[in-house]
């Protein structure tokens, strides 16, 4: 190799960053990752993985931690009409009946990346405020006065990216319409919810639904109901419990009774942005929510970030300081074209979820249907085709 290794600094300490740190760091690159909070940390709320990230995380040892500390939902997993009449199974295994389909509470996931690697990777209090780049060197300020520099900059920070504006002009994120009210029960206050099932009831213009999360401890809770004014996103605007029960009111008993129990909610408004036609400026690359933020109706969100984390890694692996802007061309190849069609087809799937059809019998063939497209995207694996890019670098 002409140079030497690359060394990579991270802005962003969420689940695509530390992802990604932990996958360059298990190709021995070192890897500096820089949050804005005082403190990592997620708000009380679940997150889905499925085979397709779960099989990168175990490439990096993370496998048992996730056993451990997700809940596995199996056969059970069922789409309901709203007042509670089955319509069809959900897909949670890939091609081959692999079951790596797990739910997660978000503190838990990103405490098992942070705590995967050495102190002194992650840097917290540290919100960027620059960036600017010269031939080989590449530069981020941030409002504490620190200066970094680095071969590559991965801008892992999220929708409201400060970095994005540097690979590609401002443009505003794209409001879809609906809220999602969210939270955690503790399973001892609805003890005969199943532990192991992802359930989804789907009613006009709304949609709930659950799935457990902490080795079935707690069960995560998402209600999406239509919004009528754009409030700016936010994992923890407050929300009304009183008002989310009055919008499943008449729902099937269950979520009744499950809403009951509901004493605190938060209020998240559903954002995503249009396919961006470039993610990568130099020695700047974007990754996760800053490349390509989505709506939920897939539960892809964080898993194509750790798709992009573990394809970065991959191809970074096998450049050096002087091929890292042709590195990160064949990153965003790689990726751009997979996660647009994930990011149009969480659009079309929240047309589903929310009945936007006259004719519901077309809703529920479709949903049934819908299987096969999940087993397509749960079968993929990044690598091989990374480390064919890679090698097309060489």
């Amino acid at each position: 190799m002409g140079g030497s290794r690359p060394n990579i600094a991270i802005v962003g300490g969420g689940i695509g960053g530390l992802f990604a740190a932990n996958a360059l760091m298990a190709h021995g690159l070192h890897v500096s990752v820089y949050e804005q909070a005082l403190a990592l940390g997620e708000v009380g709320a679940g997150v889905f993985l499925t085979p397709n990230s779960v099989r990168q995380l175990e490439r990096i040892g993370l496998g048992p931690a996730v056993e451990k500390w997700g809940a596995r939902v199996g056969p059970g997993s069922r789409y309901f009409r709203h007042d509670g009449t089955p319509i069809a199974p959900v897909q949670v295994t890939d091609s081959s009946g692999w079951n790596a389909t797990f739910g997660m509470h978000r503190a838990d996931l990103v405490e098992l990346l942070a705590g995967a690697m050495p102190t002194g990777v992650v840097h917290t209090g540290h919100r960027c405020t620059a960036f600017e780049q010269s031939g080989d060197v590449s530069r981020v300020c941030f409002s504490n006065g620190a200066v970094v520099e680095a071969d590559t900059v991965v801008a892992a920070d999220g929708i409201h990216s400060e970095l994005r504006p540097y690979v590609f002009p401002p443009s505003d994120p794209v409001f879809s319409g609906s809220v999602a009210y969210r939270g955690v029960l503790a399973h001892e206050s609805v003890p005969n919810w199943p532990t192991d099932s992802w359930l989804m009831w789907l009613g006009k213009a709304k949609h709930f639904l659950t799935f457990p999360v902490r080795a079935g401890q707690v069960i995560n809770y998402v209600g999406f109901v239509p919004a009528d004014e754009q409030m700016k996103e936010s994992w923890s605007s407050p929300g009304d419990p009183d008002v989310l029960r009055r919008e499943f009111a008449g729902w099937d008993p269950r979520i009744e009774s499950l809403l009951q129990q509901v004493q605190m909610t938060f209020r998240w408004a559903l954002y995503d942005r249009e396919p961006l036609p470039t993610w990568t400026r130099g020695r700047l690359t974007l990754l996760g929510d800053a490349a390509h933020p989505m709506l939920p109706h897939l539960g892809q969100g964080a898993n194509q970030s750790i798709e992009d984390g573990m394809a970065l890694a991959t191809i970074l692996a096998r450049a050096d300081r002087t091929t890292v802007p042709a590195a990160l061309v064949a990153y965003e190849r790689l990726r751009r074209e997979r996660v647009a069609q994930v990011q149009r087809g969480a659009r079309e799937n929240g047309m589903r979820y929310d009945s936007a059809y006259a004719d519901l019998g077309v809703r529920d063939t479709e949903i049934a249907a819908h299987a096969a497209f999940r087993k397509r995207l749960y079968d993929h694996d990044v690598v091989p085709e990374a480390q064919a890019a890679a090698m097309a670098l060489t």
